[in-house]
């Protein structure tokens, strides 16, 4: 089994972590009893997380065919938005402002507003083989997906926006630029998760070098250095308050990798 060194705190896209042997996935091997990170962008790695593994750029690839648009799940979302505009396809402009890569967009429904990419998915193919969309149960932020994704196919319509490009760009702009996992918890129905970290008092709030955002309250940024412990620390700190003052239970959108609290799961 081959395996990549890497240091979290310079690859998780909130810039937290121990330096790691990651096995690598080559040639739809899976090996067990390990996690899959992606490309870490919605991710808080603990000092003490358990076995790691990640796709390699085998499963980095875009092709048109016959059956619709086949994306590995290594495959950047920038990448597939620039692959859709040369071949004039619709669909996937709010790709542009979602970080990570097709696999993690699809275990959690990643999107912007109504715009998910379960919405025009036909199916993926996994460790255990194809399934199709009907197979699979999905929701707001959550999918049934419990293995690793290999590819997926979509529809493919004609029509690349330029005009609904510019919309995901805007209605990104309001976001912080310092390191994050982007949104920390989900919005709870019928609100917003930033609004009540906002409304108990939370936004800007620090611990250490962590802190919700003063740009966006529903950001946990690292201003520089911060810790696995300040941000957990952060997170509780809010769940508490809105559990307190609005008795609704925050849920994490960031995915916490800890191998005590993933054994206890």
């Amino acid at each position: 089994m081959k395996t990549k060194t890497i240091d979290f705190s310079k690859f998780s896209s909130i810039r937290i972590g121990p330096v790691v042997e990651v096995a690598l996935i080559e040639n739809n091997s899976v090996p067990e009893g390990h996690f899959i990170v992606g490309s870490a962008n919605n991710v808080l790695v603990s000092p003490t997380p358990p076995p790691l593994m990640i796709l390699s750029k085998e499963y980095d690839f875009i092709t048109l065919e016959s059956d619709g648009l086949h994306i590995g799940a290594a495959t950047p979302g920038g990448r597939v938005v620039s692959f859709c505009k040369k071949h004039d396809i619709a669909n996937f402009e709010y790709l542009s402002k979602l970080p990570g890569t097709v696999g993690g967009m699809l275990k959690m429904n990643a999107g912007l507003k109504e715009y998910e990419i379960f919405n025009h998915l036909i199916a993926i193919r996994t460790q255990s083989g194809w399934k199709q969309k009907s197979e699979i149960e999905y929701g707001y932020r959550k999918t049934s997906i419990n293995e690793v994704v290999f590819e997926a196919v979509f529809e493919v319509q004609k029509g690349y926006c330029v005009e609904r490009y510019e919309m995901f760009n805007q209605m990104r702009s309001n976001q912080p630029n310092d390191p994050s996992a982007g949104s920390c918890f989900k919005n709870p129905p019928g609100d917003y998760a930033g609004r009540l970290i906002e409304a108990v008092g939370l936004k800007g709030k620090r611990v250490g070098a962590m802190a919700f955002s003063e740009v966006h309250a529903n950001f946990l940024v690292n201003t520089g250095g911060g810790t696995y412990a300040d941000a957990l620390s952060l997170i509780h700190e809010a769940q508490t308050r809105v559990k307190k003052e609005f008795n609704i239970d925050l849920q994490c959108e960031v995915v916490i990798i800890d191998q005590d609290i993933m054994t206890k799961k």
